[in-house]
């Protein structure tokens, strides 16, 4: 396994939830971090946090190529990419699908991360890695209007698996998470997300509900480990499996 000592990772969606937990654990071994996020506000209120001169905040849109391909020129030279980016998902009945909202979602998630390996891949440096986000929708979809989510989230795996011939010896894996206790919950359900948790919690093997410092490590795995590319790891809690 290899040192992150010194090295300059990108943590796209590093002001809150995941990213944020990736960027605190990669600071606690020696890591010299970028958080990247559409918010300024937030990204400032971020690296109040962290409370070190170790990270730097730049805000961009992971739906408009500009604003990545100048991340890439700000950053220069780095290790390892983190996207953890995340936008509530569209869970209308295929009827009722507003296609305006699929596409800005799409625009995100999807060719966010196209976007971003285009122009990552020019200032990435060997030995490094790109790390890109799923989720357990694509295995447990939400029944009705989880067609749209799990076919993009389905989509990173084979996303990673032909990347990581294309760029070898570059590595690029998936982390695929199950249900995490983010803010983007209490957007999505409000109030309700204590109950939605608390039944959700009791099903599955974990017997709770993830913590943003639980899904971290599979980050950091994947980043030290240089043996493994083109892989998709579940860090889910059993959840999978109910």
């Amino acid at each position: 396994m290899t040192s992150l000592t010194g090295k300059k990772i990108i943590v796209v969606g590093g002001s809150s939830g995941i990213g944020f937990g990736v960027a605190a654990a990669v600071l606690e071994h020696g890591a010299e971090v970028v958080i990247v996020g559409r918010s300024e506000d937030k990204l400032k209120a971020a690296e109040k946090r962290f409370g070190t001169g170790r990270v730097t905040g730049i805000a961009a849109d992971m739906a408009k190529e500009a604003d990545i391909a100048r991340l890439f020129d700000a950053v220069g030279a780095f290790d390892h990419l983190v996207a953890t980016a995340g936008t509530p998902p569209p869970n209308d009945p295929i009827g009722q699908t507003d296609m305006d909202f699929v596409r800005r979602f799409v625009d995100s998630k999807l060719i966010g991360a196209v976007m971003l390996a285009k122009h990552a891949v020019r200032k990435l440096n060997k030995g490094g890695s790109m790390i890109f986000t799923s989720s357990i929708n694509k295995d447990r979809p939400p029944v009705p209007g989880g067609s749209v989510v799990s076919a993009v989230a389905g989509s990173f795996s084979y996303f990673a698996r032909a990347l990581a011939l294309e760029l070898a010896p570059t590595r690029v894996n998936i982390v695929s998470p199950g249900w995490v206790d983010t803010e983007m919950w209490d957007e999505i359900v409000g109030e309700a997300k204590s109950g939605y948790f608390n039944e959700m919690g009791g099903c599955i093997p974990a017997g709770r509900i993830a913590r943003p410092a639980d899904i971290a490590p599979a980050y950091l795995y994947l980043m030290q480990n240089e043996f493994m590319t083109g892989e998709t790891v579940h860090i889910d809690g059993g959840q999978r499996l109910v």
